[in-house]
């Protein structure tokens, strides 16, 4: 069985202490593609030494997290076309839009949107989808830059069904997380209405761990508990969920 975390913050501080520990546990437990979003460029040499370290096992995503657009957005954005343009990276993101933190900044957080979704597409990535209170303002955004080559996954799906089959109607797979394993995360109300095919895992670690470690710090590991859940909701064993969530995966980021 193979397992593949499609979001996971490895190069955090939250690790400091025992990343390669906590990578191993994950490796021993089958979870052996490890996805790595950027954040902003202070975090850019951290991951590359991720990759470094394990290069069987990391694939890295470069972009400018929505939280992150401040004042001195234009060049975090420069930096990203600079890393694009000098070398290999899976997915542009995490991008998107956050309102939970800071409403003033949403003009500029649509706008660096924009811009990295074009640069997705200028080099045929797909994009990672930051979404926190903002389902409308996305939506908004993919709706007017909607095309063949617009693909990707809403990381850290949280929405409605209604939302859910929107965001798929976008070409996006649905990031599935802890979350689904909280009992006032509403998702595991409607999931197995959505095909698997739609489906992609992911921990978001060192954020959302799931029940039972709920409000600890998460790691890849935990990703089996997510599994788990999908198991019991979908009725389908975990290693055929690991599969088709796996390929999913390589569909998406071509790996």
């Amino acid at each position: 069985m193979i397992i593949t975390d499609t979001h996971t913050h490895l190069y955090s501080e939250a690790f400091e202490d025992d990343r390669h520990e906590m990578i191993k546990r994950a490796l021993e437990g089958h979870v052996e593609r490890f996805f790595i979003p950027a954040i902003d460029s202070s975090y850019t040499e951290a991951m590359l030494q991720l990759e470094r370290d394990f290069p069987k096992h990391i694939f890295l995503m470069m972009g400018l997290h929505p939280t992150h657009v401040k004042a001195n957005y234009k060049e975090e954005l420069e930096h990203v076309e600079q890393m694009l343009k000098n070398r290999k990276f899976y997915a542009v993101g995490e991008i998107g839009i956050d309102l939970y933190w800071d409403k003033s900044t949403l003009d500029i957080q649509i706008e660096a949107f924009k811009h990295q979704i074009h640069l997705a597409k200028q080099y045929k990535l797909p994009i990672v989808i930051h979404c926190r209170e903002s389902f409308d303002e996305i939506f908004d955004v993919l709706e007017q830059e909607q095309s063949e080559d617009l693909f990707g996954i809403f990381h850290c799906f949280t929405g409605t069904l209604e939302d859910a089959h929107k965001a798929i109607s976008y070409n996006m797979k649905l990031g599935i997380g802890g979350v689904v394993t909280f009992k006032n995360g509403k998702i595991d109300q409607f999931i197995n209405q959505i095909d698997l095919k739609h489906i992609v895992l992911e921990t978001d670690a060192p954020y959302l761990a799931p029940k039972p470690y709920r409000g600890k710090r998460n790691e890849s590991l935990y990703i089996n508990k997510v599994l788990e859940k999908l198991s019991e909701l979908y009725g389908i064993s975990k290693e055929e969920i690991a599969k088709i969530t796996t390929e999913n995966s390589k569909h998406i980021f071509g790996i």
